[in-house]
């Protein structure tokens, strides 16, 4: 990437993050704790979905595929952080390749059906909380799969900034911008403002490669990848230090 100032943005969200970022962080929570999470443990499990889901359900196993393809086969002696862990399936990966995770959510929810369904043989470090908690401290590799779609560009820019500065490589999923999810956006504000998911931010590819490479110097994309399966698309970056 390109060599930059750093960036304010990014100092701003070193602690804790702007106060637009902590009201998305909210209604996340309220949403996987109480309105969602069933349909999630059904979800991230082998339980029956409808067809819609199970394309949602193949796209995200796809996608967690991807992003852990990107890491060493062998993370003995690596500490990875799992940004937005959900249910804890690619915490599980990592821990059984080797690595000392620590695995965090928003969900008190989620972090539960996570704990009870992880072999008991991994020690996994299990936290309910913000995933740019300082005290978290510093990591090889942090992954943060699907937890930044329903934020804006700045927040992410903001996010991804706050990471990459304490790891050797960032990983990470954004929403891109499509005719489709315009599409699903409208529609989803046709729904009862309780039955609401907290919004998909669709963000252009173009711009997010530019303003990283703008605002992150001394870092580069290592690697990038698309996903598409049904009603799930999703776009994973790898950002590496050096």
């Amino acid at each position: 990437m390109a060599s930059a100032a750093p960036s304010p943005l990014a100092d701003r969200f070193r602690d804790g993050g702007s106060a637009r970022y902590a009201e998305y962080r909210g209604q996340l929570t309220t949403y996987f704790d109480s309105t969602a999470r069933k349909a999630w443990v059904d979800l991230t499990s082998d339980a029956p979905v409808s067809g819609i889901r199970a394309t949602v359900r193949a796209g995200r196993d796809r996608m967690r595929a991807t992003l852990l393809s990107w890491l060493p086969e062998d993370l003995s002696g690596r500490r990875l952080l799992d940004a937005g862990c959900g249910t804890g399936a690619l915490a599980v990966e990592a821990a059984r390749r080797g690595a000392d995770v620590v695995a965090i959510d928003v969900s008190q929810g989620l972090i539960e059906v996570a704990r009870e369904r992880a072999p008991e043989s991994l020690a996994i470090d299990w936290r309910v909380g913000d995933l740019l908690d300082p005290a978290l401290g510093r990591f090889d590799h942090v992954v943060a799969m699907d937890s930044l779609i329903h934020y804006p560009m700045a927040d992410i820019v903001g996010v991804t900034g706050a990471l990459a500065e304490r790891a050797q490589t960032l990983s990470f999923t954004f929403a891109p911008s499509s005719p489709l999810l315009a599409t699903m956006h409208m529609a989803g504000k046709l729904f009862p403002r309780g039955n609401r998911s907290p919004a998909i931010k669709p963000v252009s590819e173009t711009r997010l490669r530019r303003t990283l490479a703008e605002r992150l110097p001394g870092h580069r994309i290592a690697h990038g990848e698309r996903v598409a399966s049904g009603f799930y698309t999703s776009h994973a970056l790898m950002v590496e230090a050096g």
